[in-house]
Formats: C-alpha cells, sequence, structure tokens
C-alpha cells in the first residue's frame, strides 16, 4: 500500500457517510417525524466519532479504554444504549498479556467482556472470556488488579459499569496495560488505510440494523387482518425476553436478559407497563429513539432501574410510560416523541423473566401511585 491508498480509504469513508442518510431518509425503514430526521444526521456524526475512536486512533503498542457509552455525553449515545451504565472499549491483541487495574466506585454491577472481530470493523459475533465482579477481589477502598490474556480469537474489550443511581455513583475507573513488550509507536499509510475501511465497516453495519421499526399499532376499528398483534411486530408491546448466549451479533452481555419492544402514543395517552423482576443483580427499563438512543440521564427520566424504582406491594413493578410525564413515581417521559423503542435488560437473573405487560390508556386513567 502507498499513501494514494490511504487516500482513497478516506474517499470510500467519506462516500460512506455520504449515501447512509438514505437508510432513514427514503425506502421501506424511512423515518417521517422531524426529530426523528435529526436523529439519524446525529446518529451519523456520533457513530463517525466511535468508528475513529475505535479502529484509527487506537494504538496497539500503548492500549488505552475509551469511553463508547456514557450517562452524560450526547455524543455517545448509540448501539442500545442506557442512562445507567459506562461502557469503554479497547482494541487488543490476542497474543498479549495484560494487566487491568482500577476502582469499582459505586458500580452495582462491573464486568469486563473479550469479544472476537470476525473481520477489520465487524461486528463480534462470539465471546471469547467476561470477567464480572464476583470473580474479582476489591481491597476494602475498592481497588482491584488483575492479569488477562493471552486470549486467543479476541480482538476487544469491552467493559460495563452500571450505577444505581447514575446522578451520584462514582463510576469505575479502569486502566491497562500490556506486559509484553509489544514495540514502538507507528504511524504508516498502511494501517490507517486500513483503519479507515475498518470505520466504513463499521458504520455501515451500524446503519444496516437502523433506524429500528415501532411496529404497527393496533386500533379498536381497524380491520381484523390488518391489526398489529397479526404482525411480526407490534407497537405497545413487549417480545419475549430471551438469555444472551455465546454467540450474538453485536457486543450484547452474556450475563443478561433482554426484551425489547416499541411504543406508539398520541399525546393524551400512556403506556401502562407491569413487570415481574426476576432476583437479580440489576434490571432497568430504557426509552430509546428509533436510532436506539435515549437521553442523557440529567435531561429527563427516560429510564427506571431496580435501585429507583418503587414495587408494588405484591413485589411486581408498575411504570407509567407518557409523552410527558405524570404523577406516578415509576412514570417515564418519551420527552415528547410519538414513536419510539423500548428496552428490558436484567443482569445475572436467576430465570429467564416472564413477558412485561402493557395497557394503553388515556394518560388522565393511568395509575398514580404504587398498589
Amino acid at each position: 500500500m502507498t499513501g494514494s491508498d490511504a487516500a482513497a480509504a478516506w474517499r470510500e469513508l467519506l462516500d460512506t457517510l455520504g449515501g447512509l442518510d438514505a437508510s432513514f431518509t427514503c425506502g421501506d425503514r424511512k423515518v417521517t417525524d422531524d426529530r426523528q430526521i435529526a436523529d439519524g444526521y446525529r446518529m451519523l456524526a456520533m457513530a463517525l466519532g466511535v468508528a475513529l475512536d475505535t479502529y484509527l486512533f487506537p494504538e496497539p503498542t500503548r492500549p488505552q479504554f475509551v469511553a463508547v457509552n456514557s450517562p452524560f455525553r450526547r455524543d455517545r449515545r448509540w448501539g442500545g444504549d442506557n442512562t445507567d451504565a459506562y461502557y469503554f472499549v479497547c482494541p487488543i491483541s490476542e497474543q498479549h498479556r495484560y494487566r487491568i487495574t482500577g476502582n469499582r466506585g459505586d458500580s452495582v454491577y462491573l464486568s469486563l467482556t473479550a469479544y472476537n472481530e470476525p473481520a477489520p470493523g465487524a461486528w463480534s459475533d462470539r465471546v471469547i472470556d467476561i470477567v464480572r465482579d464476583d470473580d474479582i477481589e476489591f481491597d476494602a477502598n475498592g481497588d482491584f488488579a488483575f492479569e488477562i490474556g493471552p486470549l486467543p480469537g479476541a480482538a476487544v474489550l469491552m467493559t460495563r459499569d452500571y450505577q444505581g443511581d447514575p446522578l451520584t455513583g462514582r463510576p469505575v475507573t479502569w486502566n491497562i496495560e500490556a506486559l509484553d513488550d509489544l514495540g514502538s509507536i507507528q504511524h504508516s499509510t498502511d494501517a490507517t488505510a486500513a483503519a479507515l475501511r475498518a470505520s466504513s465497516t463499521w458504520i455501515r453495519t451500524l446503519f444496516a440494523i437502523l433506524p429500528m421499526p415501532v411496529g404497527i399499532r393496533a386500533e379498536a376499528d381497524a380491520d381484523e387482518t390488518t391489526l398489529g398483534h397479526q404482525t411480526a411486530h407490534a407497537a405497545n408491546e413487549f417480545a419475549a425476553p430471551y438469555q444472551v448466549p455465546d454467540a450474538n451479533f453485536g457486543w450484547s452481555a452474556r450475563d443478561a436478559c433482554y426484551s425489547y419492544g416499541s411504543f406508539v402514543l398520541k399525546e393524551d395517552e400512556a403506556l401502562v407497563i407491569n413487570h415481574r423482576p426476576p432476583d437479580c443483580r440489576f434490571w432497568n427499563l430504557v426509552v430509546w429513539n428509533q436510532f436506539m438512543s435515549t437521553f442523557n440521564v440529567d435531561d429527563a427520566r427516560c429510564s427506571v432501574n431496580n435501585h429507583g424504582a418503587v414495587p408494588n406491594s405484591d413485589g411486581t413493578v408498575t411504570i407509567v410510560l407518557s409523552r410527558g410525564m405524570t404523577a406516578h413515581p415509576n412514570s417515564l417521559t418519551t420527552v415528547d416523541y410519538p414513536e419510539g423503542n423500548l428496552a428490558f435488560r436484567w443482569f445475572l437473573a436467576d430465570a429467564v423473566p416472564e413477558v412485561p405487560q402493557v395497557a394503553l390508556m388515556p394518560a388522565s386513567e393511568a395509575p398514580t401511585q404504587v398498589t
């Protein structure tokens, strides 16, 4: 390769960015709400930033954790984010050993997962290894240290740090150092071209699944043959929860169960969600736009977790979702979005959870207190 190949890779990246808005401005997945269109362009810019941070700027000889999701950064809200967690990523070599150090802060769940990369820029499809907090020894101050590697097949480490109260909780600190001599820092046109092409691949894959569908809303007076509940994906419903296997697309957590849904709400409506949590370390429900993104934790209440939710007397949890806020202690807002997506996650559950139940009703009739 030569400098001209790096130039060609740069133009390929620009061409990729220049055409991807078609995924949300036309065709079957076209979004119609002005805010969702704006979200699409913001997601393009966000994807570029994450891709370059992951592929272009890392220095393999000097590993470093880079923030990819955060409750407080508007440029790090992608890929099914949530307001309770911090995620960091670090590309590694499968052949080398690393020392991980840090402090657990106020985390209620933390882990480090090693994932494969089937091809440069391709999304992971397999978990290689995982180290969670119950595998780690912490001293009286919460400090920790452990070694990891070599990890055949691994290409990247991803950390997870879930906070019960992200507004006040101290995040985990993560540090990494290579225990083997990885050589000197080198910037080459070959490496730059490869990184730019990997970035293009990564961004194209993200927009192959975005924007997310919101399903069809079943109206009471609709023809039965077109009711939303007779389609593969219906609005104002949740799909059956599932446990993440070792082989999965993207960077899902093997410790987690997930259930996804969508909402379509009029201004005066509420979606009342009843949920019986299993015994688990952590769960939350997050409100997304059609690009699997939510607001910052200090912008609006767009998620609720087991540390902040007020349960009913029978152990169930009722959540009231509407376009504004209501008086219910577990009220969530769509921030006036008329439609979007919903995501439940449960970490270290003792069983796959039951399907969350929903009821659509006028907001004036929605419950205002727990039972």
